[in-house]
């Protein structure tokens, strides 16, 4: 089983796109503006579900309170929530399509007891640019931009949210047989009534197990982007785990509902220049954020015991600095899709925070209107003067 290599260079706003060439020369491989190379992966044994519409949609949006539970192929993807297999061909062609020699060797980091160990890191150095123990957003080589993290205009709310989409589930108690009724469509038809677009960075995992749930969501004006297949702190993977990461989710989500997307999330935040580096050459830029609500460490399954008044307070520090005037920029915001207390928590805070900011959709915000590669899908641009008088 081999994939294809898409063409030459595709010209997409402007970011100029290519398939690797294989080269040892890293020079060979990048773009007019400097930027390593990038491919589209090209997907095997693909069946576009016959549901999915793959244009923007400009309403009426569908607010039908119910969504179909038919699962992708099961049998086509890895197994749920579990790391990749590297020597799976299909994983093994996308390998092939990456330039290694503009990869940096960096060591992998370990984890113990589900935390990255950080220590012998030298901070003050910080000459891998990881995320997760300076927040560096710039990296440190040249061949890859700088991560999207904020929102460039004054008074904008960069709106996003991890972990979708939220599958059905059952109550907390094990036992219960009725589904959640805060599992999706409950948050994207909340966000369709308050009329607000947000960018969600989407679990493999999740997409094949509830692509109608991903399908309502691009179909109501949302942007997808990946957040790996089954949400692993990307630094301490290898480099042929990380790129089975990274693919499957993009396969889900393309199966799920006909778009490639350009963007992604490293779970936890947790990201360096070579995952980067690999990340950006799978077509995808890296987005981080600049406000956590903390919200996924609530009391809820999949929680901790994070005070939600502290949820309340940090929703209110920012209205307040806001008003205030003291911020000179826009502001991006992770939430999360993972249980009643999240999804609750937005639905309670999102009406107050459009009283003070304009609500946006965080690759919208940052002009980002085409993060597909199939470019007929374009989003409105909502700073023109037609989109606000409209």
């Amino acid at each position: 089983m081999q994939l294809s290599l898409i063409g030459s260079v595709i010209l997409v706003g402007s970011y100029a796109f290519a398939a690797p060439t294989g080269t040892s020369d890293p020079s060979a491989t990048l773009s007019s503006d400097g930027f390593a190379a990038q491919f589209s992966p090209v997907f095997a044994n693909m069946n576009i579900s016959s549901e999915a519409t793959p244009l923007y949609n400009d309403g009426p949006l569908d607010t039908n309170s119910t969504l179909s539970n038919q699962t992708l192929n099961l049998k086509d993807y890895p197994g749920l929530w579990e790391q990749p297999d590297v020597n799976h061909p299909e994983v093994k062609a996308a390998i092939k399509q990456i330039n290694w020699d503009i990869v940096p060797k960096f060591s992998v980091h370990k984890v113990v007891d589900y935390d990255l160990v950080q220590d012998g890191y030298d901070e003050d150095k910080d000459e891998t640019c990881w995320w997760t123990s300076t927040g560096c957003v710039k990296p440190k080589i040249s061949h890859i931009p700088e991560d999207l993290y904020t929102c460039p205009t004054k008074g904008d709310w960069g709106l996003t949210f991890d972990d979708g989409p939220y599958n059905l589930r059952e109550q907390d108690d094990e036992d219960a047989d009725t589904e959640n009724p805060f599992a999706e469509p409950e948050l994207y038809n909340f966000l369709a009534k308050e009329n607000v677009k947000s960018t969600l960075f989407y679990v493999g995992t999740n997409v094949v197990t509830y692509p109608a749930a991903a399908r309502r969501a691009l179909d109501n004006g949302h942007t997808i982007c990946s957040h790996t297949w089954s949400h692993q702190t990307m630094t301490s993977q290898t480099n042929e785990q990380a790129v089975a990461e990274l693919y499957w989710s993009l396969k889900a989500i393309k199966e799920a509902t006909g778009i490639t997307t350009k963007c992604w999330r490293p779970p936890q935040g947790d990201v360096d220049d070579r995952i980067r580096s690999i990340a950006w050459q799978m077509g995808l830029r890296t987005v981080i954020w600049d406000r956590d609500t903390e919200d996924w460490a609530m009391p809820a399954p999949g929680g901790g015991d994070f005070d939600p008044s502290k949820v309340d307070a940090l929703f209110e520090k920012w209205i307040e600095e806001e008003k205030s005037g003291k911020q000179s920029t826009g502001i991006m915001v992770l939430e999360h899709e993972l249980n009643h207390a999240t999804v609750g928590m937005a639905e309670k805070w999102i009406p107050k925070v459009k009283e003070t900011f304009n609500v946006v959709s965080a690759m919208t915000c940052n002009g980002v209107l085409q993060p597909y590669w199939e470019t007929d899908f374009q989003y409105p641009d909502v700073y023109s003067s037609t989109s606000k008088a409209s």
